[in-house]
């Protein structure tokens, strides 16, 4: 599993404590998640070992990747915009190519250039412009019965429903942001701000739904 949009310390500290496989850093300026190289930086030295650490981008210049990679220790990319496969194979890492999933887009034939994409990241469609992180789940039927590369769910998942999402659309694994944020006095998530109660207890529902 992996906690995306980490942008403090503390909270990658605590999504590895927690036991997660991945966290995300993102590097779209216009994300609320956003992350500089320098936070980027310290976030990734606190780490433990066996961490994978995933840059994600929103169609960048080839510039904007090289210079991450040169700056931040990335294991892993995700594309979440409209990179053509050419692009996102042309870094020497792994990548995941990110798909919104909505009536009349065909999964199987978006995804079919991306033959060498580590994985596929199944997400809900954007909102207002901004892909993922949106806090809204899709429905999950919508998923066909094989993926040609390993699924990542992603798309309003949290504590609450992650359980049953696994257990309908069996991913390979599931990829968590507003849904382990905390809250501000409304209930509203507090965006690149984790909570580290909300992310043991996302871990703890997968773990329970993988057994």
């Amino acid at each position: 599993m992996k906690i995306c949009g980490i942008t403090r310390v503390e909270d990658g500290v605590a999504a590895a404590q927690a036991g997660a496989d991945a966290i995300g850093l993102v590097f779209w300026a216009g994300s609320a998640r956003a992350a500089t190289h320098a936070q980027a930086r310290a976030i990734v030295a606190a780490l433990p070992p066996f961490v994978t650490v995933v840059g994600l981008f929103v169609n960048p210049g080839a510039g904007e990747v090289r210079e991450a990679l040169a700056s931040v220790p990335l294991d892993l990319l995700q594309f979440h915009g409209s990179e053509p496969p050419a692009f996102c194979r042309a870094f020497g890492r792994p990548y995941l190519k990110a798909i919104a999933a909505a009536p009349g887009v065909d999964l199987l034939e978006s995804l079919a250039p991306y033959e060498d994409a580590a994985g596929v990241l199944i997400d809900a469609p954007a909102v207002e412009g901004v892909p993922g992180g949106t806090g809204r789940t899709f429905d999950w039927a919508l998923l066909p019965a094989r993926l040609p590369r390993p699924l990542v769910l992603s798309g309003g998942l949290d504590a609450g429903n992650v359980g049953e999402a696994i257990r309908r659309a069996r991913p390979w694994a599931v990829d968590v942001s507003s849904g382990v944020e905390a809250r501000d006095a409304s209930g509203a998530p507090q965006k690149g701000i984790k909570d580290a109660a909300r992310i043991a207890a996302f871990v703890e529902e997968v773990r329970h739904a993988a057994r």
